[in-house]
């Protein structure tokens, strides 16, 4: 054991007066061993020092006080849940009347889904009917919005590129909107940098 100096986790079992097969040779080490010695002796003088330190326990409100201010990511199914149980009533009388009225009501809706769904020629009468008014208004707004936005000559050209043209348009909005709510989301995180 004379050819090497000894490792940290050797002098640390000096130091905590283990007993055992191994420590016999770095005892003998340490009698022989100037530098180690020394060491040992630092480290001992640092354990002694560490140990005469007053004992502090955080308060108990120090743990809720750190994790304010630590943003916390919140899956959108436990804020859900944590939404609902907000919502519920706390007495157990109450929550059995809400779940009754909740079970009654998707019983209802159930009931009337598989009623128009078993009425298939009424349900086609309705949505022909409809579909469209529903076309139509879907036509106006939509006309009415690219006029808005593009102008009427621009609309003009969209609406004689047909299918093509519209979906451009729409692209073209919304890679304006994206490009807005970077540019607002690298502001923020810019503004949020400069406070911090």
């Amino acid at each position: 054991m004379n050819h090497r100096h000894l490792l940290p986790d050797e002098i640390d079992l000096l130091l905590d007066d283990e007993v055992g097969f191994g420590v016999q040779p770095l005892k003998a080490h340490i009698r022989d061993c100037a530098d180690c010695r020394a060491q040992v002796e630092e480290a001992r003088t640092v354990v002694d020092a560490l140990e005469d330190l007053p004992h502090f326990a955080p308060s108990h409100t120090f743990a809720d006080s750190v994790m304010s201010q630590v943003p916390v990511f919140v899956p959108w199914h436990v804020a859900a849940r944590d939404t609902v149980v907000r919502w519920l009533p706390q007495s157990r009388p109450a929550r059995v009347a809400v779940a009754a009225m909740a079970t009654s009501a998707a019983s209802v809706l159930t009931i009337a889904i598989l009623w128009i769904a078993t009425q298939a020629d009424v349900v086609a009468l309705a949505s022909g009917v409809a579909g469209g008014g529903v076309e139509r208004v879907l036509w106006n707004a939509g006309r009415s919005i690219l006029t808005t936005v593009f102008g009427d000559q621009m609309f003009g050209i969209i609406q004689s590129t047909g299918t093509v043209g519209i979906a451009a348009a729409l692209l073209g909005m919304l890679a304006a909107a994206a490009g807005s709510a970077a540019g607002l989301r690298a502001l923020a995180a810019a503004s949020s940098r400069r406070r911090s």
